[in-house]
């Protein structure tokens, strides 16, 4: 059996980790031979593999970003798209199944091909955590460890100038990162997509912290919107998806806190900082399992299907279970972190 692994969408710490898991517990254990597939799905298109032994993935798991590389290509686009050129593509590279590693948009194509004939499985992929077929993704906790380590930097210089911190860190329609570095942080407010909150509220909890001598830290997820607010705030154009680039909502924010309340306020975007580095411990040994669970997937025929956490179980879900919506922070689980507010 030969098997292709690819990376598609945005980069995240623990893709390598997947990688050497799938081709570690294959090789090993059951005999696969696996190619790598270059530049996400572009590497399916243009039939771009090449041989992904045990000496390529050899000490991977603590490596952050994708040996492979990483695209947001469609594979139904350009004149070797689609699902009929690609089985030719594969038929001629004597390629059995493909092990597609990321997030929606990777799986809602991995899940189009699969209906269209060809046999993939899927491992998700999202600092967001915002699958609902996974309780956590990789790639989340390392996210939230810089995040928080940010933050506490920012306390200092805050607690310094007696100033107000704005933290501004990724999540377009979710506030998982946002929820749990504030939390981690120490947090006086966290603004997230899921909650829109008036100006006047967060300014209120801003006063609060600093009525009581602290120097307030906001934390806000760039998809954040106030009340009155017909869609997130974005003014960098539109992405390889035709979505809107956000980020800036903390740059809005910051000089109507310091309006409202007279507090000098500073904020500070995180952005592309978060998806860096080494992955964490946790996201290195999740990210190893569900590489193994993949191996495992894929020589028991389980295509269509998507690896995923279960509580501390690695289990198998469709496609299907796995998209269409979105995992959302519960208003108890925001309930919860508001009464550590102000």
């Amino acid at each position: 059996m030969k098997i292709g692994i690819l990376t598609s969408g945005g980069d995240c710490p623990g893709l390598n980790a997947v990688i050497r898991g799938a081709v570690l517990k294959g090789t090993t254990t059951h005999n696969i031979e696996f190619v790598g597939i270059r530049d996400g799905w572009r590497g399916v298109v243009d039939g771009d593999f090449f041989p992904l032994t045990r000496h390529e993935v050899k000490g991977l798991s603590k490596i952050g970003g994708t040996i492979l590389g990483t695209s947001r290509t469609n594979p139904y686009e350009g004149p070797r798209g689609g699902a009929e050129n690609i089985s030719k593509t594969m038929y001629g590279h004597r390629i059995d199944g493909i092990i597609a590693i990321g997030g929606e948009g990777t799986l809602a194509a991995a899940n189009r091909l699969a209906k269209d004939g060809i046999d993939v499985l899927g491992v998700p992929k999202t600092i967001d955590n915002d699958l609902r077929a996974t309780d956590y993704s990789f790639g989340f906790d390392t996210a939230v460890n810089i995040a928080t380590d940010a933050m506490d930097r920012l306390r200092t210089t805050g607690d310094s100038h007696k100033r107000c911190m704005v933290a501004e860190v990724m999540g377009r329609h979710v506030g998982w990162i946002a929820l749990h570095a504030g939390m981690a942080a120490g947090a006086h407010v966290v603004c997230i997509p899921e909650v829109p909150m008036t100006i006047d509220e967060v300014a209120e909890q801003v006063t609060k912290a600093f009525d009581r001598g602290r120097a307030p830290l906001v934390v806000v997820s760039e998809g954040f919107t106030l009340k009155g607010m017909d869609e997130a705030y974005s003014d960098k154009g539109l992405d390889a998806f035709n979505r809107p680039r956000l980020g800036g909502i903390g740059e809005v924010l910051a000089p109507e806190i310091e309006r409202i309340t007279g507090i000098e306020t500073r904020a500070t975007v995180l952005g592309h900082i978060q998806r860096g580095g080494s992955p964490s411990a946790f996201d290195r040994v999740l990210a190893t399992r569900l590489g193994l669970a993949a191996a495992d997937a894929a020589v028991e025929g389980a295509w269509g299907q998507m690896v995923s956490l279960k509580g501390t179980d690695i289990v198998r879900v469709s496609f299907e279970e796995a998209l269409g919506e979105l995992h959302t922070v519960p208003q108890e689980r925001f309930d919860e972190a508001a009464a550590l507010f102000g």
